[in-house]
């Protein structure tokens, strides 16, 4: 088949999602052969023997009516509407029963004048006709979505109420009382999600009479938890309230030995969202008919979520300039970014990991897929796709970052969502891990996922989606290079338990964390781990087989937490189980670090000689003071140890992460506490420090309470206090909640957040 070539063109293939994916770029601009010129003029040649029709990829973007008032059979001899002489049926309104569908599909919180429904469960419409119902009289509704509907296709349903064959939605007569008829209709549980176009279709003579086209009988089909037959079905009432409607949640964040908690506004129900999370699928040009494929959905929503090669969401930007955008640390939740992002459909700035989990989180269960973030404390990112994270000192112990290329981040948060896996073999179903962070590619964009949580812990790795990088995450070995004078690298020291420490999400109804650590991976040196190593070892997984010196002696670094301007001080253990004496020539680096492991600025070495006697332990200590390190902040507050031993025979390594802690914001709630009555937040803030700070934005918002309020402070002096106070009418009732959150210049993610419950 010729294809013309123009000035510029893409030949593209598709990947397992049916995502358009540049395979080559081909820029022509000297020459243009005449033959294949004249080609190009007749755009009917281009696909001469094969279907040309459109793929609908667009659910908002619809305008204007899609049939004609009348519409003839094409078997009709005369075609045209029959004069209306009182007789005919004809509908004079249709009620979308928000009150009763509402409460029954668990949709009520959406801020959308329309309804909201959940596929695979009977929902109500009342129709009054001009008259009561005769036994003869024919009539259909007529659910489209997308460009193009098409009934073979799935996104034109026909729903009748008689005998006569329909489409796969079912449909019955609930009640009939005098000229208004109420209508049961099903969608089937695999039905296509997104906003629905309704028309009522009566038989009028020769063809069929619609209703006219009217916005606000169009209704959204979403995913349903409650339904069996679907694929998100979750069997636990307390789980389905928390993974899918609680638009409230924490991530954890800091360090292994000091967890903090970030709250985070989901706001899937708040006014514009719901249509945000259609306008992502839209703009990823998703084909309409597969829009029920829950697969294919979380696929594309992975993707989406970054907009690393796909304009999509948000900007990932872990460079400490912000300039151009919000610092990741800035934000409270979801709502701004996806409504941002909506509206002008250019990628929002900027994102890390907490904040993809937070914006996917959202996504996820606005179209009703049970979901929630985690975190992986001490998670590998394995740079060249084995199980091995390794770091090279150089002959004098110092790290050699230049040729390490491997990192460790404190934390990294991505999501799980909970579905069935009809592609896999049974078993495998249940919650599976989905990330947007872009770290690594998969089928040519960046995303991660779902790769079963079950398929990861087995090591059975030869499953789709990613499974093997996941895997790496949890279980990788850390391996310490000695580099000698002449660039060769020795193994000396290899750490098979050091990542991964914990898996933590948010527990069922409380913010304290729900360790799920056992669900990932057996216990280090298990025999059902090793097992479950060997086998992904049998998949392809490269393993430390290093062959290490025998060693005695180790090295442990202690410091409690301390708050930012505070002194530092590190108690370095030496142990020597040996009976004989050990001098060890020692290295202490200490750098800030972001959170991903890369170092932000090198603080200070320390070089020390010290003797250990046989089978006894001895400490050094080091002070860090805050005179040595605040000159170096930035805003990063992650001092990051690395402490080196060499003896005659013996090399040894230690590390140590250690966050400083920051104060936080005094968030107060007044008011009458009842939905549409006055309330009032209240945020203080004295500093506490000895420099000011600079350039304060300060904001604070409350899924189903407050729209994100902003306040800005050129400067607030040490020892000043600020106060702040946004009045508010909750919209919603139930536990609310208030985040605020304050990014200076120079110092970030100042946090409070104060909570209280709503009456109706």
């Amino acid at each position: 088949m010729l294809k013309s070539i123009s000035s510029s063109s893409d030949l593209t293939i598709r990947d397992s999602t049916d995502r358009p994916t540049s395979l080559l770029h081909l820029s022509v601009t000297s020459v243009k052969p005449p033959a294949i010129m004249s080609l190009s003029k007749g755009k009917s040649h281009h696909h001469k023997g094969r279907y040309n029709g459109k793929v609908s990829t667009s659910n908002l973007g619809h305008s204007g009516e899609d049939f004609p008032e009348f519409e003839p059979f094409p078997d009709a001899p005369t075609p045209r509407a029959p004069a209306d002489d009182g007789t005919f049926l004809s509908v004079q309104k249709v009620n979308m029963c928000q009150q009763i569908n509402r409460p029954q599909h668990k949709t009520a919180s959406y801020n959308t004048p329309n309804l909201v429904v959940r596929r695979g469960q009977e929902f109500l419409l009342r129709v009054t006709f001009n008259r009561p119902l005769a036994q003869s009289d024919d009539f259909q509704l007529e659910f489209l979505i997308g460009e193009n509907p098409s009934a073979s296709r799935g996104s034109l349903v026909v729903v009748t109420f008689n005998s006569r064959l329909g489409g796969p939605w079912s449909g019955r007569i609930v009640e009939s009382q005098g000229v208004t008829v109420t209508l049961g209709i099903t969608p089937t549980p695999d039905a296509i999600v997104g906003k629905f176009r309704m028309y009522v279709a009566i038989v009028a003579g020769t063809g069929m009479r619609r209703t006219k086209r009217n916005a606000a009988s169009d209704l959204y089909v979403l995913f349903n938890a409650w339904c069996k037959d679907d694929a998100v079905f979750l069997a636990n009432e307390a789980e389905r309230n928390e993974y899918v409607l609680n638009d409230h949640g924490v991530m954890y964040q800091g360090s292994f030995e000091a967890v903090t908690t970030r709250d985070w506004v989901y706001g899937q129900f708040e006014r514009g969202i719901l249509d945000a999370c259609i306008y992502i699928l839209d703009a990823s040009q998703m084909p309409i008919n597969d829009r029920g494929n829950i697969i294919k959905v979380i696929r594309i929503g992975s993707a989406m979520i970054n907009s690393k090669d796909d304009n999509g969401v948000c900007v990932g930007n872990w460079s400490d300039d912000y300039s151009m955008g919000r610092s990741p640390t800035s934000w409270t939740g979801s709502v701004q970014i996806l409504l941002q992002y909506a509206k002008t459909g250019v990628p929002v700035g900027y994102a890390q990991c907490w904040v993809f989990a937070g914006v996917f989180n959202t996504f996820l269960r606005a179209l009703g897929i049970p979901a929630r973030p985690i975190t992986n404390f001490v998670s590998a990112h394995d740079s060249n796709g084995n199980l091995k994270i390794e770091f090279i000192r150089l002959p004098d112990g110092s790290p050699d970052d230049s040729n390490t290329t491997d990192s460790i981040w404190n934390y990294h948060c991505w999501n799980e969502v909970f579905i069935t896996r009809d592609d896999l073999p049974p078993g495998l179903g249940g919650w599976q891990v989905v990330d947007a962070t872009p770290q690594e590619t998969s089928d040519g964009y960046y995303r991660c996922g779902p790769a079963s949580m079950t398929a990861v812990k087995e090591g059975l790795l030869c499953h789709p989606f990613d499974s093997g990088f996941v895997f790496a995450e949890v279980n990788s070995d850390v391996i310490f290079y000695q580099q000698d004078r002449y660039g060769t690298l020795t193994p000396y020291k290899v750490k098979k338990d050091y990542i991964g420490k914990a898996v933590y999400t948010k527990s069922l109804g409380s913010n304290s964390p729900n360790n799920i650590t056992q669900y990932y991976k057996y216990t280090q040196g298990s025999e059902e781990d090793n097992r479950t190593k060997d086998r992904a070892k049998d998949y392809g997984m490269e393993m430390d087989q290093s062959e290490l010196p025998d060693t005695t002696l180790s090295i442990s670094i202690n410091a409690r937490q301390v708050n930012l301007s505070q002194d530092v001080n590190l108690q370095v253990d030496f142990h020597n189980p040996s009976d004989v004496p050990k001098t060890i020539q020692a290295n202490l680096a200490c750098s800030f670090i972001f959170y991903t492991g890369v170092r932000a600025s090198h603080l200070k070495y320390h070089n020390f000689t010290i003797t250990v006697p046989a089978t006894q332990m001895k400490s050094e200590m080091v002070k860090i003071t805050a005179d040595e390190y605040m000159p170096y902040l930035g805003t990063q507050r992650c001092l990051h140890f690395v402490v080196t031993g060499q003896t005659e025979d013996e090399s040894v390594t230690a590390l140590k992460v250690l966050e400083l802690q920051i104060p936080t914001l005094t968030v107060t709630l007044s008011g009458l506490p009842q939905v549409q009555q006055d309330m009032f937040a209240n945020v203080t803030f004295t500093n506490p420090f000895n420099f000011a700070l600079k350039a304060c934005r300060l904001a604070m918002e409350g899924a189903g309470l407050m729209s994100e309020k902003t306040h800005f402070y050129e400067v607030i002096e040490p020892q000043a206090s600020i106060s702040w106070t946004e009045s508010f009418n909750p919209r919603l009732d139930g536990k609310r909640c208030i985040v605020a959150v304050m990014d200076c210049s120079n110092l970030c993610e100042v946090r409070g957040v104060a909570c209280v419950n709503i009456t109706p």
